[in-house]
């Protein structure tokens, strides 16, 4: 699933490390979903996109 993550957290200049404990998961999570290699659940989602303030659909797209 493609998503916005990296272009996201480079807007607000945060790091990896800094995302991952807004969203209370390791840095590896964040890598793997930047990567692509990682869908996160529903919930993960959901509070993704509370951080950013956009709607989960502005944040992932399923190609």
């Amino acid at each position: 699933m493609k998503n916005r993550f990296k272009v996201l957290r480079a807007e607000r200049d945060w790091t990896q490390a800094d995302l991952a404990k807004a969203l209370n998961v390791s840095r590896q999570t964040i890598i793997a979903i930047e990567k692509g290699k990682y869908d996160p659940s529903l919930s993960l989602a959901f509070k993704a996109a509370r951080l950013f303030s956009l709607r989960i659909e502005d944040i992932f797209d399923d190609e």
